[in-house]
């Protein structure tokens, strides 16, 4: 190890620390993402030090000018990290010292490396949550037009992967929208426990000097500073919350990644993907596949296992900092960058999709998603719901045993299973009528649609 390689805490010791075990115990392959981090986080620590004399003002310029070299030297390539630096923060500092002599080691009065990671974490995760809330609107923008543009195109509603209802598609549009928005949420919430400064907390239990924690956490757009100065070290709550809300966002894409894979089939044939977003076979000349939403769908496995890392990383985790948690950068970084890339990617292959409106227009109209006219017609006609049910199943099954649609069924077969039945049953039986006798709230008809599309603009 060289000279210029020093690590930070070897002082205590009188070996070098073991080549094999530095590489094992490296993170400044991961941990490199936190630079300008690491760099704010300290030119906010040294300015506090001199403003309470801890430092004088001119070390302080020095050390903040040089810092301001290091980052440009770091965003062009000229300072190039190795691993034999151990992690960023060593590369910062040993960097800082070449550049302006001892007065270097002034910065770290006070701050631990446990508070200063805790610090650079929660910048990095502000700027995510931020990322991610802004991805979040883009696919409910979408989501918001394509409900505007079909609201008054009829689709199947499923339940059991079975075709229940007819159902507008501005309304199954929303749907998606809804779960985005609460997403939005869950992250909008989260912000405010990451918004908490930790510096200043030490390596777990504070400072003999003079410290002023609330500068810092003023100077770093921090909303609050830290209660408990073991917990500010310690926890990592924040991260499971977040890779959480990560992994929630990517179960949802999922869910609409296997719809659009299973309507942009031949044997569905609702959907259309522009040839932009979709792949073909290098040996099946006719394919169309479907592989931007599949890799969408598979990555939602990648952060449901960086969920599980960190959870268990942390479970057996005695009080306060330990080493482990180095390991928590992993997951997040991969969980951040991959949810906000799949929800980017999934908005603009959704902008390029277009539903086959008139085939759907002639599956919908004869199909025997509309049975349940049938029964709740039969409930209009003072019939009780249960026998209204009985008749209709029969109906059902008299529709596929004579391969005759319910719509075409005539009056006097109908009236064979109920004499309530008159000619304004067939009134019922078309797509347009059952979509709009939904009166409940929030239902699928087109006059429903549109009021959740004025209340849905509101939201963004």
């Amino acid at each position: 190890m060289s000279k210029n390689k020093e690590l930070l805490w070897q002082s205590r010791f009188s070996l070098p620390f073991d080549r094999d075990a530095l590489l094992f115990s490296s993170s400044v392959h991961v941990d490199r993402k936190l630079y300008r981090e690491d760099i704010r986080g300290s030119i906010a620590h040294v300015t506090m030090l001199a403003e309470e004399n801890i430092v004088s003002r001119e070390e302080a310029l020095q050390i903040i000018t040089g810092l301001g070299e290091i980052e440009v030297e770091l965003s062009e390539g000229t300072l190039v990290p190795q691993w034999e630096d151990e992690d960023i923060h060593t590369v910062i500092e040993n960097r800082l010292k070449e550049k302006i002599g001892p007065v270097a080691g002034k910065l770290h009065s006070g701050r631990s490396r446990n508070d200063q990671v805790a610090t650079d974490t929660r910048l990095y995760m502000r700027s995510q949550i931020s990322d991610l809330e802004e991805a979040l609107g883009g696919i409910m923008k979408v989501l918001l037009d394509k409900a505007e543009t079909y609201r008054e195109t009829i689709i199947f509603g499923y339940t059991h992967l079975q075709r229940a209802q007819p159902i507008s598609a501005g309304h199954y549009y929303l749907a998606y929208f809804n779960m985005f928005n609460r997403d939005r949420q869950r992250l909008r919430d989260l912000k405010k426990r990451v918004n908490v400064s930790p510096l200043g907390a030490a390596a777990f239990a504070g400072s003999t000097l003079p410290l002023n924690p609330a500068r810092t956490a003023e100077l770093l757009g921090f909303e609050s500073l830290f209660p408990n100065s073991i917990d500010a070290v310690s926890d990592r709550d924040i991260i499971i919350e977040f890779i959480s809300a990560c992994a929630t966002v990517m179960m949802h894409l999922s869910r609409f990644a296997e719809d659009v894979i299973l309507w942009s089939s031949y044997e569905f044939g609702y959907l259309e993907i522009s040839d932009a977003f979709a792949t073909g076979s290098s040996l099946m000349p006719q394919k169309k596949n479907a592989d931007i939403a599949e890799l969408v769908r598979g990555k939602t496995g990648r952060v449901y296992g960086n969920l599980m890392t960190i959870l268990t990383i942390m479970k057996g985790l005695p009080l306060s900092y330990n080493r482990d948690m180095q390991e928590d950068k992993p997951p997040l970084f991969d969980s951040a960058e991959t949810t906000v890339q799949s929800v980017n990617i999934f908005a603009r292959m959704l902008e390029n999709t277009a539903l086959k409106e008139d085939r759907l227009a002639r599956l919908t109209a004869e199909d025997l998603s509309l049975a349940t006219e049938i029964a709740e017609y039969l409930v209009r006609k003072q019939i009780p719901f249960r026998d209204a049910h009985r008749i209709t199943g029969k109906i059902v099954t008299w529709s596929i045993s004579n391969g005759v649609t319910l719509p075409k069924i005539p009056l006097g077969q109908f009236r064979e299973f109920s004499d309530v039945i008159d000619n304004d049953i067939y009134d019922c039986l078309k797509p347009e009528a059952s979509v709009n006798s939904k009166k409940s709230h929030g239902s699928c008809s087109f006059a429903s649609v549109a009021v959740q599309l004025e209340e849905a603009g509101k939201v963004l």
